[in-house]
């Protein structure tokens, strides 16, 4: 049985010596999927005290971030959820503020913020203004944050950063590994200020309640004079799941792997009409449901009950299809609640790959490429703003169906952002079609972006024009160093009439330093429509060449001008 994430959380909260309380936190351990894909988040709050509106700003502050940060799409990883949420959440306040004509931001919807998420194997700190996150470091408490405050003399000092403040905000983060048994705390001003750090240490290194663990903090506080509204909030991992492992609830993974399987088979109502594709992965099949419908079956190979990271990618693969709409990239068909077998179901696509259309068509309009490159960069999009990558585009992953739609097929190698599982592609066999179309940065062992999807963009298209491939053999031999002295080979030459401009972009797409490919997907396949502004700038002609009849006018313009006022400059001096 898989580990799972577990903590155990304790919160104390009291308004002191203040009439008002104005701190507000909160916590959200959800249940199933989301505990793998989201994580556990506690957040912690501070109104500032001026405003009649900051218990108010500190309350919505903590309810948004724990409710729509688990609305955010479950590929994104924590970083980017947490961060486009604060910065909504921000947004709103300070909006709040402006419809109340408030100039004068100590009357308004201010306060800090301070968040962790647990997720896997790491906790999310995400910071704005002067609530606090330590961490107990042996016998000590370590700060994982930083005030951001100004210090203008004794006894003067003000937040520098505060939700609301301000149209932008500023956001601290950080991600730090977690060990099982790691104890976190959240305090607000009116606790860390009068605290006893060393006897909170010795309460936190306890194994206490949590709860009684925040009050005793709090209370200390409180006891040694603080004049503030006081929060705590305590976390202790008492659970975390195996490095590297990915729980998907869609799929069972400890269900067996069919058999042999013939056409009139039936797995959990549906039909097996016949044997798609097949390879030392995995088996396709077309199958039928109740309804009629038609849909495809995947059926992994059974030598992938004895690895893991086989198992945990072909469980992906349908996860991926469930989270991304797009007429471009293939989508998962209706399955049942409870399956009987190891399979994944999408949506069965009636057409041939690209691969068997580029042999039907050696020699394609520029046009017909346009067309298929521009559908192929839409699915691309849908998977990046899920934070995806594909990284195994290739013609043998694109679908070309009867009306011309194109669809990317195979998400073995997809890398998730927010399972953050970036386990590199199959080795071995299984990548020998794939080297000529990785961005050299894979090969390399460096950290790829969407540019590396951009690179395999460039070189199917490349291929499609041409027939043969940018580097040849050689890219497969563009590791580290070597990457550098990969030569380009022109697409125009006597036997392709590829325009000038567009051969430029498709150098562009692939060239070896992703710092030096299109800025966009949409530059690109815009590229292939007309030159674009580096193509022109780089080749402009002097007029001379583009109209020398212009030239030579505007020359013997100039002439008679000049001769003019040298003339009038000797009648003058005579």
């Amino acid at each position: 049985m898989m580990s799972r994430l577990s903590v155990a959380i304790g919160q104390w909260s009291d308004a002191g010596r203040k009439p008002a309380h104005q701190d507000f936190h909160g916590a959200l351990v959800p249940e199933g999927a989301a505990l793998t894909t989201k994580g556990i988040a506690a957040a912690i709050a501070d109104g500032i005290s001026s405003s009649p509106v900051g218990a108010e700003a500190a309350e919505i502050a903590v309810k948004s971030l724990l409710s729509d940060y688990y609305c955010t799409p479950d590929a994104w990883s924590a970083k980017t959820a947490a961060t486009r949420v604060i910065i909504a959440i921000n947004a709103w306040l300070h909006a709040q503020n402006r419809r109340a004509r408030l100039d004068d931001r100590d009357r308004g919807h201010v306060c800090t913020l301070s968040a962790l998420i647990l997720k896997g194997r790491k906790a999310h700190l995400f910071h704005v203004g002067d609530s606090r996150i330590w961490r107990l470091a042996g016998q000590a408490l370590e700060p994982l944050t930083e005030d951001h405050r100004l210090d203008l003399g004794p006894g003067e000092n003000y937040l520098a950063r505060a939700l609301g403040a301000g149209p932008e905000v500023e956001i601290d983060y950080r991600a730090v590994e977690v060990s099982p048994g790691d104890r976190f705390l959240l305090t607000t001003d009116g606790v860390h200020e009068w605290m006893d750090a060393r006897a909170a240490a010795r309460l936190l290194a306890g194994d206490g309640d949590p709860d009684e663990i925040a009050r005793l903090i709090g209370a200390g506080a409180l006891e040694a004079g603080s004049p503030d509204n006081l929060t705590v909030q305590v976390l202790r991992v008492d659970g975390l799941p195996a490095a590297g492992a990915v729980e998907l609830a869609d799929v069972r993974a400890d269900l067996p792997v069919p058999g042999e399987i013939r056409p009139g088979a039936v797995i959990d109502g549906f039909r097996v009409l016949r044997q798609i594709h097949g390879d030392a992965r995995a088996r396709l099949f077309l199958a039928a449901t109740a309804d009629g419908g038609r849909v495809a079956l995947k059926i992994p190979a059974r030598d992938i009950l004895d690895s893991d990271e086989l198992r945990r990618r072909f469980l992906m693969e349908e996860w991926i299809a469930r989270r991304i709409a797009s007429p471009h990239v293939m989508a998962a068909a209706s399955a049942p609640e409870r399956r009987s077998a190891l399979y994944a179901v999408t949506e069965f696509i009636d057409g041939q790959s690209l691969r068997q259309w580029m042999r039907d068509h050696p020699a394609p309009s520029l046009e017909a490429v346009r067309g298929i490159v521009e559908q192929i960069a839409i699915g691309l999009r849908a998977f990046h703003r899920r934070e995806m990558l594909h990284r195994d585009l290739r013609p043998e992953n694109v679908m070309v169906d009867g009306d011309g739609t194109v669809k990317i097929i195979d998400f073995g190698a997809v890398r998730v952002a927010g399972l953050e599982d970036d386990t590199p592609p199959l080795s071995g066999e299984a990548m020998l079609g794939t080297l000529q179309y990785s961005a050299p940065e894979y090969l390399a062992g460096e950290a790829a972006d969407w540019r590396a999807d951009l690179f395999s963009l460039g070189v199917v298209a490349y291929e499609m024009l041409t027939g043969r491939l940018p580097y040849g053999a050689d890219a497969a031999r563009g590791r580290g160093r070597a990457r550098h002295r990969l030569v380009y080979r022109p697409a125009r030459d006597e036997g392709r009439p590829v325009p000038d401009w567009v051969d430029h972009a498709l150098a562009r797409a692939v060239h070896p330093d992703p710092a030096r490919r299109h800025e966009a997907l949409s530059e690109f396949t815009a590229a292939l429509r007309a030159p674009g502004p580096d193509y022109r700038a780089r080749n402009r002609k002097p007029l001379i060449e583009r109209d020398p009849l212009r030239f030579w006018q505007g020359t013997a313009a100039a002439l008679a001008l000049l001769s003019a006022v040298l003339a009038a400059r000797l009648v003058l001096g005579g």
